[in-house]
């Protein structure tokens, strides 16, 4: 039981620090980033909770490749010539990359709610654990939930 408490708090602690796309103290699950099996084993999800992972995990994907699509087209087509030039290049794509973590945030907050008590406490502990805020949701009731021990 501590080896897979352990293997869980190493994967958030590997998101926090690698996603980087939310503020730093973002406790993240990486839906989409994070592969759909690990979450799925971690937090035991059920069939319902499975379905809509995969689904947002996709549009994630989706979502980034068209953001991504921009942010090299920008780069493509703006000039780049002077310091100023330069400087509304960078932040039309930090609008392109707030843009992915916003995502990345929404897709997250969706999955949270999904989740029943126990899971939901779950993640409170991995992102104590690993240092991390957490976001707040209120999880769900379900009737196939285990309770609680």
């Amino acid at each position: 039981m501590r080896e897979t408490r352990l293997f869980y708090l190493m994967v958030f602690i590997y998101l926090g620090f690698n996603i980087g796309l939310q503020a730093q103290n973002d406790c993240v699950l990486g839906v989409g980033i994070t592969a759909d099996s690990t979450l799925i084993d971690i937090f035991q999800l059920n069939e319902e909770q499975t379905e809509k992972l995969k689904n947002w995990s996709a549009e994630l994907k989706y979502r980034n490749e068209l953001l991504t699509s921009q942010a090299e087209n920008l780069l493509k087509r703006h000039p780049q010539g002077s310091a100023a030039e330069l400087m509304v290049l960078a932040e039309k794509y930090k609008v392109i990359r707030d843009s992915m973590g916003t995502v990345q945030r929404m897709l997250d907050i969706r999955t949270l709610k999904l989740f029943n008590e126990n899971q939901y406490e779950l993640y409170l502990a991995l992102c104590k654990e690993a240092f991390r805020q957490p976001y707040i949701v209120i999880p769900r009731n379900y009737r196939d939930s285990i309770p609680p021990k």
